[in-house]
Order: C-alpha cells, then structure tokens, then sequence
C-alpha cells in the first residue's frame, strides 16, 4: 500500500472528480488519471484506479437502476469489446500519450464543432454505425489510459437523454467495460496486492463522491446539465492534448 502523502495529496481530488463523473458529470472522469500520474506512473494509476471505478459503478448503477436506456447499451456495447479487444493486442505498440493526444483532439474538436448548434437542434436519431465507431473507440481508448468518455459521449450526447438517463447509461457500458478490463488487466499481471490495498483505502472518498454526482444530476434540468457537460469535456480535451503532447516530446 502506498503510504507517501503526497500521492493521496492528488489521488483523493482524483478520485472524487471520478466519483463526480460516475455520479452523472462523465467529463469530470478525464481529470482523474493525469492527476494522479503527477506522482506515479500512468500504468499504475490506471491499475490503481480501476477498482474504484469498479466500485462507482456499483453505486451509480444502483442509483440510476431504473434509469438506464438499453436501447442504447445494446447499440454501443458490441462496439466497446471490439475496442478492448483490440487495445489489448496492440497495447504493447500503443503510448498512453498517442491516446491522450487522439481522444484530446476527439473531446475538443466535438464540443467545438457543437457548441453553436446543439441547443438548437433536434435530438440525433439512433445509429448503428456511428454507435459502433465511437464505442469501438471508447473501449480502445479506456482500455489504453482510462479515456473512454468523451469518445462515447460524441455519440450520446447528441441524442439529448434526460439527465439521469445519459448518466445510467454511461454508466451501465462502462460497468461492462471495467469488468472486462479487470478480467483482461489480471492476465496481464497489472493487479497487484499493493496497488488494490491502495485502492481500498480510497473507497470511501470514491463512494461519498459517487453519490454526491447523482444527487446533483437528478436535480438538474438538460438545459443545465449539458452545458455543463459540455464544458468538462473541453476542459478534459484541452488537458489531454497537453499532456500527450508533452509525453510525445519529451525527450527519451
């Protein structure tokens, strides 16, 4: 177990921007791994991290039980396995930074080609091929460093669910999608004693913030909800261009 105080310094906000994001704001979820790889390596935080977001999904599937569309899960899910699949065979070929950068550009180019129109227009009908495109790049993307949401939210965002609806159902795909990382994470031999002792003693904080995110959502109308959304996907997007720009620089 890690015991260094600067590393629970950055993995509790961490941890909580998770929770938030688990809670209904799924953009808050792509500020947890570059904070925690301030002060260990991405490979571990991703490690460290999947536990507790295992645990969040528990408690938001829990909250939003009666609130999920399975319409949309039964369209997106084929999608993520193929992503996971494979991330899990090229992983060796793929940088974290290379991802960051892709799904920074990907969250960012959305928002900002969206922004004007979306409050304008209609709900997005269902598509299986774009349903399939993005879901397949979510479940590559999380696979890789944990950054599965703004790719599935190109494509569920636009189809305008209420609230708690967007945020069951975000949170019943990446349910599936963490229990099958977990399973493939352990063949891998990333899940170590240490890292889940670390994990552990973070659930609580991962657990109170997890129910604060829902208690929220489910007193926001769409009209605030997205806007907000919206703007956490931004910020992330800017924030993982950065980061995989530096990575893909930095010298050695």
């Amino acid at each position: 177990m890690i015991t260094d105080w600067l590393f629970y310094l950055a993995a509790i906000p961490a941890v909580m921007c998770n929770g938030m994001g688990k809670g209904g704001f799924s953009g808050l979820g792509g500020l947890s791994l570059p904070l925690m790889s301030l002060v260990i390596s991405p490979v571990q935080a991703v490690a460290i991290t999947l536990p507790i977001l295992m645990l969040q999904d528990v408690v938001s599937l829990w909250a939003y039980r009666t609130q999920i569309d399975w319409r949309q899960v039964r369209t997106c899910l084929p999608g993520t396995m193929i992503g996971i699949a494979g991330a899990a065979a090229v992983q060796v070929h793929v940088t974290a930074p290379a991802v960051q950068l892709m799904v920074g550009v990907i969250a960012a180019g959305f928002v900002l080609a969206t922004v004007k129109k979306n409050a304008e227009a209609p709900p997005a009908d269902v598509s299986l091929p774009k349903a399939t495109l993005w879901s397949g790049v979510a479940g590559f993307t999380s696979f890789i460093a944990n950054a599965g949401g703004p790719p599935m939210q190109v494509y569920l965002m636009p189809l305008k669910l209420k609230p708690p609806v967007y945020a069951g159902t975000m949170t019943m795909l990446f349910a599936i999608v963490n229990w099958v990382k977990f399973l493939a994470f352990i063949a891998l031999g990333q899940v170590s004693t240490a890292n889940l002792s670390t994990s552990a003693a973070l659930m609580p904080v991962a657990v109170a913030s997890t129910f604060l995110g829902v208690w929220m959502v489910k007193r926001m109308s769409g009209a605030k909800f997205y806007p907000i959304v919206r703007a956490l996907t931004l910020i992330v997007g800017v924030k993982l261009i950065w980061d995989g720009l530096h990575g893909l620089l930095k010298p050695g």
